[in-house]
């Protein structure tokens, strides 16, 4: 009786690794699929070179979180470091992870460490801003004048006087003005 029990016991455990081993080489193989989509996953604070060229000794706190946003560490213990760390998986491969920490004395930037290095160039930033010439506008025109003058209306004649203005003498022509 006992050799049942060993061989079933025996069974048990080779299956046990049998099963295993399927599984962790389904994952192996599912993630080198062609066509299989894998979910990018980024995490932290998105820093680039372009961010770090902008940082210059002595910037205080406030215009460094407007450069770098706000940091994903602050330490409790260390509060004159502030931790900036991005972590990236693209595509199911390897996790890319950078870090830099910025170190701060009477809230003025006196460091910068991990993987990025200011560059000691000036930061020339072109503009965005584009200029526009407006032509100068006619003050002296009505919106209707405007309007009629593009069509290639600008005869039109004027609505017709009310009997109040019809009865009042013109003083425009100086016909008008000489004695009889």
């Amino acid at each position: 009786m006992r050799k049942p029990l060993f061989s079933l016991s025996l069974l048990r455990c080779i299956l046990a690794v049998a099963t295993s081993l399927t599984l962790v080489s389904c994952t192996t193989i599912l993630t080198n699929l062609p066509g299989v989509y894998t979910v990018d996953v980024q995490q932290g604070n998105m820093v680039d070179q372009d961010m770090i060229d902008q940082l210059r000794p002595n910037m205080n706190k406030r215009q460094v979180l407007y450069i770098m946003g706000s940091p994903m560490l602050t330490d409790v213990f260390h509060q004159n470091r502030w931790d900036y760390i991005y972590s990236a998986r693209i595509d199911g491969g390897d996790r890319q992870q950078k870090r830099i920490s910025l170190i701060f004395e009477d809230d003025k930037i006196i460091g910068v460490q991990g993987d990025f290095r200011p560059s000691t160039l000036p930061v020339v930033k072109p503009s965005a801003e584009t200029t526009v010439d407006v032509p100068k506008r006619d003050l002296e025109k009505t919106m209707w004048e405007t309007i009629t003058g593009f069509f290639g209306i600008s005869d039109i004649d004027e609505a017709p006087k009310t009997d109040k203005q019809a009865a009042k003498p013109s003083t425009d022509s100086p016909t008008d003005q000489l004695p009889l």
